[in-house]
């Protein structure tokens, strides 16, 4: 009788430790693929934000904004004026 009770309890532990591994896996691979999906949109994000660097920095050039200065709004370089200050 008490080797049949045994013969029960590690069963039951035998087929609970199966499971176990089984959903612990099956989890793991779950959590690989959100992963690989968080890492793809990481590698978007970073040429995305590469670009726009790039853009920034083309837009920012000082002799375009000079040149959209002139050409869109009409500004002209003032004359080169003195300037007086006072000290106190």
């Amino acid at each position: 009788m008490i080797r049949w009770l045994l013969f029960a309890i590690l069963l039951t532990s035998l087929l609970t430790t199966a499971i176990g591994v089984v959903v612990l896996r099956h989890e793991s691979r779950q959590l690989f693929a959100a992963l690989q999906v968080a890492a793809a949109d990481r590698d978007v994000a970073n040429v995305e934000w590469s670009r726009l660097q790039l853009e920034q920095a083309w837009l920012a050039e000082a002799g375009r904004v000079e040149r959209e200065a002139r050409e869109r709004l009409n500004m002209h370089r003032p004359n080169r004026v003195g300037i007086l200050v006072e000290q106190r």
